[in-house]
């Protein structure tokens, strides 16, 4: 057997060495982007379906609130219309005291005038001693 030589595939240069781990450095590169996107998308769709879920409860909520302040608007206005009916009450009855005290006040003066003077009357005329004051 003659001398053994080696085996050599090919033979490589500096450059295309560098070309060769540049290629794999590249690869691995691309994969960890990949994997990267792949966790990104991962937490893009809990996201999503979070965001679908609050939306769901949030809607009612919304429609619930609406409502609560549609009912309340209108309890409001109620309020507003009979606080109004008690100050037009209060005023016709504010108004028509004073039309009865007008009305009245002089000719109860003057009904008590004429009974005390028609008492006095009665009691000089019955030769009673007048009172004194």
């Amino acid at each position: 057997m003659g001398p053994t030589v080696p085996f050599v595939l090919a033979e490589l240069s500096a450059a295309d060495l560098a070309l060769v781990v540049v290629t794999v450095c590249s690869v691995l590169a691309v994969i960890a982007v990949l994997v990267a996107l792949q966790q990104v998308l991962t937490t893009v769709r809990q996201v999503r379906a979070t965001l679908d879920e609050v939306n769901a409860r949030a809607v009612p909520l919304i429609d619930e609130l609406a409502q609560s302040l549609a009912d309340a608007n209108e309890e409001l206005a109620r309020v507003d219309r009979l606080v109004g009916s008690a100050e037009s009450i209060s005023a016709t009855v504010d108004a028509t005291s004073k039309l009865a005290y007008r009305a009245l006040s002089a000719p109860v003066i003057k009904t008590v005038a004429v009974t005390s003077g028609a008492s006095r009357a009665a009691r000089r005329l019955r030769g009673e001693p007048q009172r004194k004051r």
